[in-house]
């Protein structure tokens, strides 16, 4: 693991794989998570030449806490990590909590982003002609709706859901996400799967619930830029047998975001849609400004 020192004084730790001349490949992570390695996306990403670049965003692990972040913000913490190692251009991803961060790239770096892929990537909680909550599992509504009363009770709950997470293994972690899992991405969470998902919602909780608050926090307000103003080619991949992130989402971003790229996948769900990544990257070098 890596850290970095931000200019503003806080700590941002990250992971870096690949070739020391590739393109940077920023990979913004779920909600909870943190920088776990998932040997396949880090595989595939030094398949296609690139220099996978995976942080914790604030407040998880040992990337200090940023109270009041907005989703916009992740662009000045990745503009700085960026020129700390030296690099100019970038391609991103965010699978989804990562999405929104990877379209404030997208929007905030357009001189520097080449390109943006979103792998089931959160709408904007007041996205118009949305019906936000809809589809989503049990939990997810819970939690969304104690974030929509306020600090106090999102605190509450996140505290009682990061007691079982931190404890969590690969051969209960599909009991952990409940009401959660479609079909499709309950037959996908087995073996290194699942292993890598109980690790990294362990990890995500290791510091407490600070980035996850700050994570939802951030989603249910205003994202701080316009997704009007995007200028940088966009994919947006999404399963149609999704209960976390419902696939009304991505429909909805892909007609909102200026000229998005469309993969909507019957057949694919949240966490299945990640064996895609091959596709996804092939596609984002295919399509991005050079």
């Amino acid at each position: 693991m890596e850290r970095f020192d931000l200019p503003d004084g806080r700590t941002l730790e990250y992971l870096i794989e690949g070739p020391a001349g590739g393109l940077p490949l920023v990979f913004h992570h779920g909600t909870p998570s943190g920088a776990v390695r998932y040997e396949p996306v880090f595989k595939a990403a030094v398949r296609h030449g690139l220099r996978i670049i995976l942080p914790s965003r604030p407040g998880y692990a040992g990337s200090t806490p940023h109270p009041g972040r907005r989703v916009a913000d992740v662009a000045g913490d990745v503009a700085a990590l960026l020129e700390g190692l030296g690099a100019e251009h970038f391609v991103t991803v965010g699978w989804s909590g990562g999405g929104p961060h990877a379209l404030a790239c997208a929007a905030r770096l357009p001189g520097r982003c080449l390109g943006a892929a979103l792998l089931a990537g959160v709408a904007p909680y007041r996205a118009p002609g949305l019906d936000w909550l809809a589809g989503m599992g049990e939990e997810n509504i819970a939690e969304f709706g104690a974030a929509a009363h306020g600090v106090p009770e999102l605190n509450a709950f996140l505290t009682r859901m990061a007691d079982g997470l931190e404890r969590v293994t690969g051969a209960d972690v599909a009991d952990a996400y409940g009401d959660l899992l479609s079909g499709v991405d309950r037959g996908a969470l087995t073996g290194e799967f699942a292993d890598y998902l109980a690790e990294s919602s362990r990890y995500a909780v290791s510091a407490g619930i600070a980035g996850w608050r700050e994570d939802d926090l951030a989603f249910l307000a205003d994202w701080g830029f316009p997704l009007e103003e995007i200028r940088v080619p966009v994919a947006v991949w999404q399963g149609d047998q999704d209960r976390m992130v419902p696939p009304a989402h991505g429909h909805w971003l892909a007609a909102h975001v200026p000229g998005a790229e469309a993969h909507l996948l019957p057949e694919q769900g949240h966490l299945s849609l990640l064996a895609e990544i091959d596709a996804v990257l092939e596609s984002l070098l295919a399509h991005s400004n050079s």
